[in-house]
């Protein structure tokens, strides 16, 4: 099988074009070609000679991962069931909510942290995704659904047909422009920051102007509480958000919900994040999935006050959503709203998520790269 293409940086196709004995500018070419114009066929690199699109084509392809299916849900939601070229199954998930339509990608193969509210980690962990792995979702629900605009459907229809196509079916589209995605969340499968260094390739390719051009300030990354990811997530340039599954306001439950709080409590992850937020200057926020009973207690509410004191963030509510053999019970309505009021005095922001999906297993929590 011939190398593929979409799997090099920029600085790595400067690299071969030099090799190569072509111009630098050339790699740049190839790299609009592959992330803003989304081709799948190098012939249609059209500012490229056709002696030097024969011989690309001779040593590389353009592969995007095997789409095996798509899953739609009444709100619009529609969850992509991946396959990558080694056979392991990752999923993504596009999200229309009014003016704002979201991607959310995958980071691993799995998870090795084993959050009891989350059904990817009860999966264990495969591998770390390359950083075009991750890219590339986003690029594929692109074309998906500009595959499905130029048939004269819409995006947020939620009645699309599920498909089983291979190779990844869908060519450039010309004449009809792809439905404008706003927001990249990278909430899906796996922990971003044990997979630093290809997560945040994956991101700068996103957001580049020659990539797929999603504003900085539209990409959120979110993790468990890696501290070490934390700091040097301090250190990269671009806007990109940060999101903390924090999800408890002490270190008993917290460790219950998330074993990673045993090897990273509270204390450590809490002063990664003030260094962040005292180097950057920008607000946090806090994932928090309500179980009932668990992290919806009055003293709950005290802990959470003092424990996010001083940091500007936003703590975003999410109702847990249950997976096939999950333990854990949700909270009603009633008690989210509650808890939710109760809050709103001691943390600057407060908001309840109803995540979409949910009946597709695709809302938070729920990704667990099932092909049936």
């Amino acid at each position: 099988m011939t190398s593929n293409l979409r799997s090099l940086t920029l600085a790595q196709l400067e690299a071969l074009c030099a090799e190569l004995g072509w111009p630098r500018y050339t790699a740049g070419q190839v790299f609009i070609w592959l992330w803003q114009k989304g081709v799948n066929d190098i012939t249609a690199m059209t500012n490229l000679s056709k002696e030097r699109r024969a011989l690309l084509a001779e040593r590389h392809s353009v592969r995007l991962p095997e789409l095996l299916r798509t899953v739609n849900d009444e709100d619009g939601t529609t969850k992509f069931t991946f396959r990558l070229e080694d056979g392991n199954v990752i999923e993504s998930v596009f999200i229309p909510d009014n003016d704002r339509a979201t991607v959310c990608v995958s980071t691993q193969v799995g998870c090795k942290l084993g959050c009891a509210f989350c059904y990817t980690g009860q999966l264990g962990f495969k591998r770390n995704l390359a950083w075009n792995e991750i890219s590339a979702q986003v690029l594929a629900v692109r074309q998906y659904l500009g595959s499905r605009k130029s048939q004269g459907e819409s995006s947020k229809s939620g009645t699309a047909p599920d498909f089983a196509i291979s190779p990844f079916p869908f060519p450039l589209i010309t004449n009809v422009p792809f439905p404008l995605i706003t927001n990249v969340v990278f909430m899906g499968m796996g922990e971003p920051f044990l997979n630093f260094d290809a997560t945040i390739e994956a991101a700068k390719t996103i957001n580049a102007e020659n990539g797929l051009g999603i504003g900085a300030r539209h990409i959120t990354i979110s993790t468990s509480g890696i501290p070490e990811g934390i700091k040097a997530f301090t250190q990269v340039p671009q806007q990109f958000r940060l999101a903390l599954s924090l999800n408890a306001s002490d270190d008993e439950t917290r460790s219950k919900l998330m074993p990673v709080n045993k090897l990273h409590p509270l204390k450590e992850v809490m002063a990664a994040i003030r260094t962040y937020t005292d180097a950057r200057g920008k607000r946090v926020t806090f994932e928090y999935v309500l179980v009932d009973g668990m992290n919806n207690r009055d003293k709950d509410v005290k802990q959470l006050g003092v424990l996010l004191k001083g940091i500007p963030c936003k703590l975003n509510l999410i109702p847990l959503n249950p997976y096939p053999g999950c333990e854990l019970e949700a909270p009603t309505p009633e008690s989210v709203e509650a808890f939710a009021r109760k809050l709103w005095p001691l943390v600057p922001a407060v908001t309840v998520r109803r995540s979409k999906g949910a009946s597709i297993l695709a809302g938070c929590g729920q990704l667990a790269g099932l092909t049936e």
